[in-house]
């Protein structure tokens, strides 16, 4: 009777043991490394705290061309970006001067087991969405399930590893894991908006909902939409987490307006006519000597690249992998000598750009040394399938003298397509079939032909033929999603702390799904493998070592054609808002923004009302 007595608290033991040990916290980590802000901390670094509320603030949109449908979740067509936020709270937030940590905030505190099987969060028992219904673990619930069933490819792939999602009291959920080796899973979930299933269930989700605006429980309600031009927020006074310590200082705002245009050349003169507060820039030149004039000169118009130490996201030529020409690494290597960063940042860029070399610009996850002992043992296994020059070279961007005279280059690539087959005929480079070597950058970007010609001249000296084809944003949107281009240019976010979300931008199961980032159309098992090895780590350091290996494979598998990134993030607004005077690292801030004056102010006439300071704020 004792023995059956004590295998019997044994397997009990087993069962319970992972809920006896873990404990509810305020804040999660991926490593289970301590928080920046300990619980009862009073806010956020980044805010003033006590920043006026009240005034109006309009941005141009982060979308290009028109929104055909107002939520982002779907894969579908256009959606808001800023949904995510301001109509939607997530479970947890996550701080912007921190590699990935998440605090709670629809709920107010996260347990996770210590073996990482499972994570309950408790939700706040003030949460309402803005009819006053509670918040409760049924909208968690359905918002999930809705999500990975409707939603957009990249939560398919996100939570795949989630097993089940049980209610144990209205204010209670708990999800449980398949494996406990994906250490981003947890703040993932934590990271989803919430929402209400007595709205949604009578929508159309798939679609985007269309242009009604949704029952929210954020900050912001939707108060208008101009189809496809323009949606206006307005702040709820209300909100129930107002008075959150992660909300402090937050979405000051009266009234969010966000401004969508088709032409970056029309939103740049509306801004300049005072239509609307805030754009970011993604033109060199534009940035460097469009805003010229009074307004500039006085301080009226600000113009700075914001958080500047924050990483940059990646952007390149993209190589659609399934097009037979692009298949040989060669060709692309050679492909890759012939476009003239340095002449182009030099001549139309005004110098301001630095050259991407790796997929995690600047962060430390970038490969920028020779792979160490402990990496070559995860790159080992794959000697053979993946380039030689991962083991023994560090990767470099081809260099010019920005003379715009590219024959050392030239000479180089004709080597390197003659080893791939291809031979001069005529004033053509040929296969043995007799078919030429070129190929169609397909865009939907009025400008971008600038920096496409000079490739062009340089591809046509040796005998490539390359075509440029401008399309609308619908058309092109629905190609892109039927990977019918030969190449386009492309960008991917960096995160400090990346996940399976990596599978969506680079894994072979996401190569033919019209909803997936994968538009390399890229099948590599080693490839598979470091991401998966990257979201099972179990340490930092560990994470950071096959970040350096994936880095690596992609770099010398010369499947892009690597562009360049700002020193920050290039910003032109109207002076007439309070900054705070600590700015977050990770993001440019607006929602910790406020409002000073209705009119722009010159710079000295700012200076009068921050005292002297720079920025507002304490």
């Amino acid at each position: 009777m004792i023995l059956f007595r004590s295998v019997v608290w044994a397997l009990l033991w087993g069962l319970w043991a992972p809920s006896l040990l873990a404990k509810p916290v305020h804040a999660l980590t991926v490593y289970g490394e301590a928080p920046k802000y300990p619980a009862g901390f009073g806010h956020l670094d980044y805010v003033n705290p006590q920043a006026p509320k009240g005034g109006t603030f309009r941005r141009s949109s982060m979308e290009d061309g028109a929104f055909d449908h107002l939520v982002p979740y779907v894969d579908k067509g256009t959606g808001v970006a800023q949904i995510q936020g301001w109509l939607y709270s997530p479970l947890a937030y996550r701080s912007q001067d921190e590699p990935y940590t998440v605090y709670g905030l629809v709920a107010q505190s996260m347990e996770l087991a210590d073996d990482h099987s499972w994570i309950r969060f408790y939700l706040n028992p003030k949460a309402r969405f803005a009819d006053g219904t509670p918040v409760t673990a049924e909208d968690v619930i359905y918002t999930f399930n809705l999500l990975r069933r409707e939603g957009s490819l990249v939560y398919r792939q996100r939570f795949a590893d989630v097993d089940q999602v049980l209610r144990e009291s209205p204010n209670q959920v708990r999800f449980t894991f398949k494996t406990t080796a994906d250490r981003t899973l947890p703040l993932d979930i934590a990271s989803l908006p919430v929402l209400p299933q007595h709205w949604w269930q009578s929508r159309n989700f798939a679609n985007g909902g269309g242009f009604e605006a949704p029952l929210g429980n954020g900050p912001y309600r939707i108060s208008a939409v101009d189809n496809g031009r323009s949606v206006t927020f307005e702040r709820v006074k209300d909100w129930w987490g107002n008075d959150l310590p992660i909300n402090r200082g937050q979405y000051n705002f009266d009234t969010l307006r966000l401004e969508f245009f088709g032409d970056t050349d029309v939103a740049r003169q509306i801004l300049r006519a005072q239509g609307y507060d805030f754009n970011r820039e993604f033109s060199a030149t534009s940035y460097t000597v469009g805003y010229d004039g009074d307004a500039l000169r006085d301080g009226r118009l600000q113009r700075e690249h914001l958080a500047p130490k924050a990483v940059q996201g990646t952007q390149g030529f993209v190589f659609n992998l399934q097009k037979p020409q692009f298949q040989d690494r060669r060709v692309r290597e050679a492909l890759s000598l012939l476009w003239d960063f340095d002449w182009s940042n030099r001549q139309m860029m005004h110098g301001m750009y630095l050259r991407q070399r790796s997929f995690f610009s600047r962060s430390e996850l970038a490969a920028s040394q020779l792979p160490d002992s402990e990496e070559r043992k995860l790159l080992e296994p794959w000697r053979g399938k993946i380039p030689d020059e991962v083991f023994d070279r560090v990767y470099e961007p081809p260099h010019t003298d920005a003379s715009g005279r590219i024959r050392p280059q030239q000479a180089q690539a004709l080597k390197l397509l003659e080893a791939a087959g291809w031979t001069p005929r005529g004033d053509q480079l040929v296969n043995a079939q007799g078919e030429p070597l070129q190929f169609t950058f397909l865009s939907s970007q009025k400008g971008f032909e600038r920096l496409l010609l000079p490739y062009k001249r340089n591809l046509a000296q040796i005998g490539i033929g390359f075509h440029i084809r401008l399309i609308d944003a619908a058309q092109y949107a629905n190609r892109v999603r039927a990977r019918d281009y030969d190449m386009i240019v492309n960008g991917y976010p960096v995160s400090l702390s990346p996940g399976r979300e990596l599978t969506n931008y680079f894994g072979s199961e996401s190569a033919d799904d019209p909803g997936s980032n994968n538009f390399m159309a890229l099948r590599n098992p080693a490839v598979d493998a470091l991401i998966d090895g990257l979201v099972r780590a179990n340490d930092r350091p560990t994470m950071v070592r096959y970040a350096h290996a994936l880095d690596r494979v992609l770099q010398w598998g010369f499947y892009w054609i690597p562009n360049y990134y700002p020193p920050g993030t290039s910003s032109v607004w109207w002076n007439r808002f309070g900054r705070p005077q600590t700015a977050p690292l990770n993001d440019v801030g607006i929602d910790t923004w406020w409002e000073i004056s209705p009119s722009p102010l010159t710079t000295a006439q700012m200076r009068q009302h921050t005292g002297g300071r720079q920025h507002a704020g304490l």
